[in-house]
């Protein structure tokens, strides 16, 4: 199982080294990027898996772009 957390950076080297402590669990570093990354593409998986369901609607290919 994998859980990110966010902590205040004053706090992390703390909860860092008590987590390496424990024998059976790996900790590491990322940055600020790629937290937000894997936050914003399992945002994305639960809105395809959304309109794969029926849950909610698809938007509009010229909507989409328009967008961007």
């Amino acid at each position: 199982m994998k859980i990110l957390l966010e902590i205040k950076d004053e706090k992390a080297v703390h909860i860092l080294e008590v987590l390496k402590s424990i024998p059976y669990v790996k900790a590491k570093l990322i940055s600020d990027a790629k937290a937000n990354l894997i936050s914003d593409l399992k945002e994305a998986v639960e809105e395809m898996k959304q309109i794969h369901a029926g849950k909610k609607q698809a938007k509009n290919t010229e909507d989409f772009l328009n967008e961007l």
